[in-house]
């Protein structure tokens, strides 16, 4: 692996580090992650020969210009088009589009292929940009960070459904009969949007 493929692969698992930091409840995986994260610093020092301060700050509180954070999504049609797929979220129990969060290391496109395969079992390819919705821009409800919600066209590869042990069910569900929508997520008017955008073959996309 040359230094870039590493340097890479380090600034993922570093990030990885950081997820499981955010989101563990147990002081056993807390432990396991801080010394993941100092592992990930002693190899980031060797593959820079940097000396540690430099690389230190690498891993510090981020103190620079604050950005948005990025929400990708996967926008997914059966074979007769006529149904969306669609998962139900833990945090409460409503449904919204595979995706989530975007992970370091990771394109958009990747990034949605790869929440469909996690959270849905299902393979799919992307197909083409359909949205980048700036979520203050929507009757979402009141959110703690500025959110870019980027909404994929993938095309399903597989049939088969294996729910992901991140979200409570999956299914596909016809636009006039959607289950109840998790709001922080998705919205109807977005679906609605998004769906007639993609049976009109209009190739544009929607912003804001």
């Amino acid at each position: 692996m040359d230094q870039t493929k590493l340097w890479e692969a380090l600034k993922r698992l570093n990030a990885l580090a950081d997820t499981g930091l955010i989101y563990t409840n147990s002081d056993y995986d807390m432990e396991r992650y801080e010394e993941i994260k100092e592992i990930v610093g002693e190899l980031m020092e060797k593959a820079a020969a940097a000396d540690w301060p430099v690389i230190e700050k690498l891993f510090a509180t981020p103190v620079d210009y604050p950005t948005a954070k990025v929400d990708v999504r996967a926008f997914v049609l059966s074979a007769d088009g006529q149904r969306v797929l669609m998962v139900r979220e833990k945090a409460d129990g409503r449904w919204s589009l595979p995706g989530g969060w975007a992970d370091v290391g990771y394109s958009p496109t990747e990034n949605a292929v790869k929440e469909c395969r996690e959270e849905t079992g299902i393979e799919v390819k992307p197909v083409r940009l359909l949205a980048v919705f700036d979520k203050r821009k929507h009757p979402h409800p009141p959110e703690v960070y500025y959110v870019y919600k980027i909404i994929i066209l993938c095309k399903a590869l597989t049939t088969e459904i294996c729910k992901g042990f991140d979200v409570l069910d999956v299914g596909y569900f016809p636009m006039a009969d959607l289950p109840p929508l998790s709001e922080d997520r998705i919205l109807k008017s977005q679906m609605c949007d998004l769906y007639g955008l993609v049976m009109n073959g209009e190739h544009k996309v929607l912003l804001d």
